[in-house]
């Protein structure tokens, strides 16, 4: 075994440790999966058979309509796990017990990718399973074209919004900061620049990034390239926070 194995795998663990004894932190996980999935099936089991066409002109995306909803405990979720060391010293006594930053970032980042992985897959299968039961004759399958990449592609979707947030907290050393800036964004300012600046909309991350669960095309973006879009906004927030780990005093 090498020499920076076992502190390495002691740093990740220490991590689980935090977000599983944090209320704050584990919260949002599990509230990612239950709001995610308890709209879409409480959606589609109010009007899922109403008419075809009445989750929306894309049957695919109408598959994910809690997403529009739920991925705000996603974000919730990045935001509180990395402002957790901004609290009490947090920081500080972290860095005694990892001294490298650069170890301790990429244990926080894995950590929390990781979590949001399990976590937004397993939502992301729970939701389109649950939500088809309730479509009737309109349901569409696991096997359909487009199905299974749209469920892989909504869990990627929510990891990098945890991932995202967890950047941003990283720059503003604050939930709360983060929070106000990007929930905002993303369900409100995002459909507003949407509607006035037209194609260009579809570079923001939010909505490049849902290209992934769509079927009807929207825009220039094909559904790899817009996850591909949305995880370049993301690593630009993970280069921030990086920098500001590096430089910033605990």
């Amino acid at each position: 075994m090498s020499t920076t194995a076992l502190p390495t795998r002691a740093a990740l663990h220490a991590e689980w440790i935090k977000i599983r004894s944090l209320r704050s932190t584990f919260g949002p996980l599990v509230a990612t999966f239950v709001a995610v999935t308890g709209i879409q099936m409480l959606t589609a089991a109010a009007i899922g058979t109403a008419e075809e066409g009445s989750m929306g002109s894309d049957p695919m995306f109408a598959a994910f309509y809690g997403l529009i909803f739920g991925q705000t405990a996603a974000i919730a979720f990045g935001a509180n796990a990395f402002s957790s060391e901004f609290h009490n010293n947090a920081l500080r006594i972290t860095l005694t017990s990892v001294p490298n930053r650069a170890r301790f970032y990429l244990t926080k980042l894995l950590t929390v990718g990781g979590l949001s992985f399990l976590v937004g897959e397993a939502t992301a299968f729970a939701t389109f399973l649950g939500g088809q039961a309730f479509m009737g004759r309109y349901a569409i399958g696991l096997g359909d074209e487009g199905a299974l990449r749209a469920v892989i592609g909504c869990g990627l979707y929510l990891t990098l919004m945890a991932l995202f947030a967890a950047g941003l907290t990283a720059v503003f050393r604050s939930a709360a900061a983060t929070l106000s800036v990007l929930i905002p964004f993303i369900l409100v300012v995002s459909f507003v620049v949407g509607d006035v600046a037209g194609g260009a909309a579809q570079y923001l991350p939010d909505r490049a990034g849902q290209m992934v669960m769509r079927v009807e095309p929207w825009g220039e973006l094909g559904p790899w390239t817009g996850l591909g879009v949305m995880a370049l906004w993301t690593g630009a927030a993970l280069v921030g926070g990086w920098l500001a780990v590096r430089r910033r005093d605990a």
